[in-house]
C-alpha cells in the first residue's frame, strides 16, 4: 500500500448503528408511581399557527405552485423544523444569505423580516423577491424608521442574535441600542435621555418585557412608549393561555422548535406560573414517558409556528398513557387575517387563484 504499514494508518471510527429506544409501556410507568383518580389533559387555546406564520408558509407553497421549484428562502421561513423540512421536500431551498441564491432566481424573505441591506443585496443580484415578513414585524420596522428620523434614540428590547431583531436594527443602526435582558437594562447608557423611546421584539415574554421597561423608565424618566404594543397578539395570547393552565397542570408540554423564541418563552412562563415540570419538544416521539410518572394532569400548548398535526400526535401519545379526556381551555378567539405578499398576489390573480386573504391558527399540516 504505497509503502505505508498497516500500523501507521490513522484509525478509522465506525459509528455504531442507532437502536431505537424501547418506550416503557403505560403499565410500567404506572407501576413506578401509581396515580389515584383520573388523568386529564388541559389543552391551551389559542395555540399553534398565527396569521403571520400561516401567511409566510402559504406564500412559499404558492410560490412553488405558480413559479415552480426551486424557490429559495432566506433563513428558515418560520422557526419550525417540521415546516422547513416539509417545504424542502416540495422544492424550497433554504439559504443563509442572498449571495447563495443564483443570480436572477426567486427568493422569499422569511416571516422575521430583513434589513434594508439584505433588500439591497437582493437587488444587486437581480433576484426576484417575495417579502413574507409578518405585517406586525413590518410595523416595528416602520416605527424604528419614523422615530429615528424624529431624532429619537431607540432602545430595542430583544435578543441581538434573533433574525427579527437583526432586521429591525438594520433599519436605523445609528439610532438603536439593543437591550437583551434585565441586566443590560440596568447598565445601558444613552447620549440623550431626553429623546428616548423603546421598541421590542414581537415574540418576547410579555412579563419580562414589561420588567425591562420598568427598569429603563426608572433610569430614564423621559422614556416614551411606542404608540401600540409591539408584542405580537399571538405571542401574548399563547402566554395568557399557558398562565391559565399552568397552576392546574403538573406537567406542561410545549410543542415547538428550539430556535422559536415564543415556544421557548412558553416553557418559561409555564414554570413561572405554577407548573411543576415543563418541557419543549419538536415531535411526540421526543417525549420521555418517565415524565408521566406520578403525574395526573398534563397541559399542552404549541408555539406560533407549529402546525396542529404535531399537537394531535402529542395528544395521541398522552391518550396511550391514559391521559384524557382533553379539556380545551380557551382564553381568546383569534380571527386575524393577513393578505399574501403583494409580489405574489399579482401572480395569483394572473393564474386565477383567489386565495389572497389568508391567516389564522392551526390550519395547515
Amino acid at each position: 500500500m504505497d509503502g505505508m504499514s498497516i500500523s501507521s494508518a490513522a484509525p478509522v471510527s465506525v459509528p455504531m448503528p442507532q437502536v431505537p429506544r424501547r418506550r416503557r409501556s403505560p403499565e410500567e410507568v404506572a407501576a413506578v408511581a401509581p396515580v389515584a383518580g383520573p388523568k386529564r389533559v388541559l389543552l391551551a387555546a389559542p395555540r399553534g399557527y398565527c396569521a403571520g406564520v400561516d401567511r409566510a408558509v402559504i406564500a412559499v407553497e404558492k410560490a412553488l405552485e405558480h413559479y415552480g421549484a426551486p424557490v429559495y428562502v432566506r433563513k428558515q421561513i418560520v422557526h419550525n423544523v417540521h415546516v422547513v423540512s416539509t417545504l424542502e421536500e416540495r422544492g424550497a431551498i433554504f439559504v443563509e444569505e442572498t449571495d447563495e441564491v443564483p443570480e436572477g432566481a426567486l427568493v422569499v424573505f422569511s416571516a422575521h423580516g430583513v434589513s434594508p441591506a439584505v433588500v439591497q443585496s437582493a437587488e444587486d443580484r437581480n433576484l426576484r423577491t417575495i417579502d413574507a415578513t409578518c405585517p406586525l414585524v413590518t410595523k416595528v420596522h416602520r416605527e424604528a424608521v419614523r422615530f429615528a428620523k424624529a431624532k429619537n434614540h431607540i432602545l430595542l428590547i430583544g435578543h441581538a442574535d434573533h433574525e427579527e431583531v437583526e432586521g429591525t436594527y438594520g433599519e436605523a443602526p445609528e439610532s438603536i441600542t439593543i437591550v437583551n435582558n434585565p441586566a443590560e437594562a440596568r447598565t445601558v447608557e444613552v447620549e440623550d435621555p431626553e429623546h428616548l423611546i423603546w421598541l421590542s421584539q414581537t415574540t418576547l415574554s410579555v412579563d419580562e418585557t414589561l420588567e425591562m421597561v420598568d427598569i429603563l423608565r426608572e433610569r430614564f424618566p423621559k422614556l416614551q412608549d411606542p404608540p401600540s404594543d409591539d408584542i405580537c397578539y399571538a405571542t401574548s395570547n399563547r402566554q395568557t393561555a399557558i398562565k391559565k393552565i399552568a397552576p392546574e397542570a403538573e406537567l406542561v408540554i410545549v410543542v415547538g422548535s428550539s430556535n422559536s423564541s415564543n415556544s421557548v418563552r412558553l416553557v418559561e412562563v409555564a414554570l413561572e406560573y405554577g407548573a411543576k415540570y415543563a418541557h419543549r419538544v419538536d415531535f411526540a416521539h421526543e417525549i420521555d414517558e418517565t415524565w408521566f410518572e406520578g403525574i395526573s394532569s398534563v397541559g399542552v400548548s404549541s408555539g406560533a409556528s407549529v402546525p396542529e398535526v404535531l399537537v394531535y400526535e402529542v395528544l395521541e401519545l398522552l391518550a396511550d398513557y391514559g391521559f384524557g379526556p382533553v379539556e380545551e381551555i380557551v382564553t381568546a378567539q383569534e380571527d386575524i387575517i393577513f393578505s399574501l405578499p403583494k409580489e405574489l398576489r399579482a401572480k395569483l390573480k394572473e393564474a386565477g387563484d383567489t386565495s389572497t386573504g389568508l391567516g389564522g391558527h392551526g390550519t395547515a399540516n
